[in-house]
């Protein structure tokens, strides 16, 4: 059974996994009564964040999830933009 699936296969499984993990967690605990239960959904998704960001550094590293570079005026704009929605 070895060798059926690539490692990029495994790994964009993984990461659509986390990623589904990361939803279901945060809806979990915006719609959570309970404190403490509450504080555990959040310790997990923070976990759960974590290895999905793991993931995407693991198939980033080895050209399986390619990403463009980012312009840095294009940066500052959206940064200045985001910025102005905080306050």
């Amino acid at each position: 059974m070895a060798g059926i699936y690539t490692e990029k296969e495994i790994l964009g499984d993984a990461l659509a996994a986390e990623k589904a993990a990361t939803n279901a967690f945060n809806t979990f605990s915006n719609e959570c009564v309970h404190d403490e239960v509450r504080n555990t959904f959040l310790h997990i998704l923070g976990q759960e964040h974590q290895i999905q960001q793991d993931v995407f550094n693991m198939m980033h590293e080895q050209g399986l999830y390619p990403t463009p570079t980012a312009q840095e005026d294009k940066v500052q704009e959206l940064k200045q933009q985001y910025s102005q929605c905080v306050k």
